[in-house]
């Protein structure tokens, strides 16, 4: 059974990439969330994919959330077009205001803040802070190398096998919010702790 999302967290560049098809995926994207009347919430920039992916649900007429923290909402750097526009004073404020607020996390193609905060909504999940799905939209097989890290990580015996269930990937947008809705979940690691020594 499909779960309903009514809004969506997608961490995301600040800068555009080299390939064109980064730029077309985030507005496909922003379109879909539309059409699915899911709202957005993201890191409140106009610049890069976080600006494409902003720009593409308003211009559909969608919603738009931003997060911000101070440090970083300058003018030049804010959407000014966003419906809510958040400004808070840490990264950490940032990144829980925004994972409070949304019902799933998409991570598309970007750079050290994108996995940073990815990262930290899969270690969320894993202790069983929340059990929200989590997709990587893998554009031009963006995440390959970073999906073949996490099963060496899961074969050296740092990751639980359960827990590659945490993540879901596609290469298109339609396929992964279909798999985001019909996510199940895993066990946090404190109850995979209890299940093996019993």
């Amino acid at each position: 059974m499909e779960k309903r999302l009514e809004s969506i967290c997608v961490f995301c560049g600040s800068r555009e990439g080299k390939r064109p098809r980064y730029v077309k995926e985030a507005q496909h994207l922003g379109r879909l969330l539309v059409q699915r009347n899911i709202c957005l919430v993201y890191g409140g920039g106009s610049i890069g994919l976080m600006g494409k992916i902003a720009d593409a649900v308003l211009e559909e007429g969608g919603y738009v959330v931003g997060v911000i923290p101070e440090k970083l909402a300058h003018k030049e750097i804010v959407h000014q077009g966003a419906q809510e526009m958040h400004i808070v004073d840490t990264m950490h404020t940032r990144k829980a205001k925004m994972a409070t607020m949304s019902d799933a996390f998409i991570a598309m193609p970007g750079g050290y803040g994108t996995f940073e905060e990815l990262f930290e909504v899969i270690t969320w999940a894993q202790i069983g802070i929340h059990q929200k799905p989590i997709g990587l939209l893998n554009v031009e097989g963006y995440f390959d190398a970073l999906l073949q890290f996490i099963d060496h990580a899961i074969a050296e015996g740092f990751v639980h096998a359960d827990h590659r269930r945490l993540i879901v990937s596609a290469a298109q947008p339609d396929d992964l919010l279909e798999a985001l809705g019909a996510y199940q979940g895993a066990s946090s690691i404190l109850k995979l702790m209890e299940i093996e020594q019993t």
